[in-house]
């Protein structure tokens, strides 16, 4: 049974990034009557942050967590749990000033482990997800930040997402962008009906 991991991180009703990638599950479960999706989204689940106790509980050999460090684990071992066992990651994200919200963030704390997503290696880092899951990433955006524009350089929101994920070894990443949002109801409209037609051409 096919199963999708769909997360979203804004905590609007109204979020563009929301909707985008709503519509994008909708229609992969049409193509997959029979798959799973589980869905999060981690500003209104309040993803813990790191602390103390799961940076030292990450640290600490199992046999000798302290109670309060193996919830962490465990906690952190069910996202993980999630996301190796999913066949496609979906994502909504919204732009916030230049990056992604820190509850994403957090998300990203908790999956991204050593001895669980990814390990050093002589080589540098080995990912340890399983090669082939897809990922698609369904972004809004105040401005417009394509390759050739003048604030294109300061998009850290792809590359850094681009960068994370590849470490544990998503690598399939498709990029759908809503940019110019902040500009006139005329520019917002027009920019979101174009990332839903490439959006819809996913499916094609």
């Amino acid at each position: 049974m096919p199963m999708l991991l769909h997360i979203d991180s804004s905590p609007r009703a109204a979020s563009v990034s929301s909707r985008l990638a709503a519509a994008f599950v909708e229609k992969w479960r049409q193509r997959n009557p029979l798959g799973k999706v589980v869905h999060h989204n981690t500003s209104l689940e309040g993803i813990p942050y790191l602390d103390e106790v799961a940076v030292e509980a990450f640290l600490t050999r199992p046999d000798e967590l302290s109670e309060a460090q193996r919830k962490t684990v465990a906690y952190s071992d069910g996202l993980v749990n999630e996301l190796l066992a999913a066949d496609v990651l979906v994502i909504g994200v919204p732009m916030w000033n230049l990056s992604i919200p820190a509850s994403l963030k957090a998300w990203i704390d908790m999956i991204v482990r050593e001895g669980r997503t990814f390990e050093f290696a002589e080589r540098g880092v080995e990912p340890l997800v399983p090669a082939g899951k897809k990922a698609y990433v369904f972004t809004a955006r105040g401005g417009a930040y394509a390759a050739g524009l003048p604030f294109h350089e300061l998009d850290q929101q792809e590359p850094y997402l681009r960068t994370i994920l590849g470490l544990i070894g998503l690598t399939q990443i498709e990029f759908i962008h809503a940019e110019r949002q902040s500009e006139s109801p005329e520019a917002a409209a027009d920019a979101y009906g174009r990332a839903q037609v490439s959006a819809e051409d996913l499916f094609a």
